[in-house]
């Protein structure tokens, strides 16, 4: 047997979501309620429309189940509830950004440089935060680790980019 192709996959990025998150947004629609709901707090009706205003003919009743496996993933929530002539309305809202694109084909080429500088800088934060999220037992521990320093560093980076929107 001879080999026809053989080349080295260098591991890039790491995704980190938990399976029912990832099982959560599978579908279209509800990837694009998560970002429709990042923006403001919506009833089921107003999401239905502003669904329909970005191509997703979607029934209520439909949009109310996604908006139910959205809720119980955690990347949703009832944000407020109001009672008007007897009925009660749902309003829901997010704390997840959902940032939904394509990473352009000359990615690495063009942002080496800014990556290997960044690089250095995390290096040391690391190293400060290796202590505190080491302390894991069990086989995993080392991508449990990994895990724990991925999902600081993104909250801290959301609080970061987050407070530059608002000025």
């Amino acid at each position: 047997m001879s080999t026809l192709l053989e080349k080295e996959i260098k591991v890039n990025r790491i995704v980190t979501t938990s399976t029912d998150d990832a099982r959560a947004i599978e579908d279209p629609a509800r990837a694009k309620i998560v970002e429709i709901l990042y923006r403001q707090t919506m009833s089921a009706d107003q999401i239905s429309t502003s669904l329909k205003k970005h191509g997703f003919k979607k029934a209520l009743t439909t949009v109310r189940h996604h908006l139910e496996i959205l809720k119980n993933s955690g990347l949703i929530e009832i944000a407020r509830i109001e009672e008007s002539r007897g009925a009660i309305t749902k309003f829901y809202s997010t704390s997840t950004k959902l940032l939904d694109f394509q990473t352009p084909e000359n990615f690495d080429s063009t942002y080496s440089k800014i990556i290997d500088n960044t690089s250095e800088k995390i290096e040391k934060i690391l190293k400060s935060l290796g202590p505190k999220t080491g302390k894991s037992k069990g086989k995993k521990s080392t991508e449990y680790s990994q895990y724990l320093v991925m999902e600081i560093m993104n909250r801290a980076m959301t609080n970061v980019l987050e407070k530059s929107n608002k000025k």
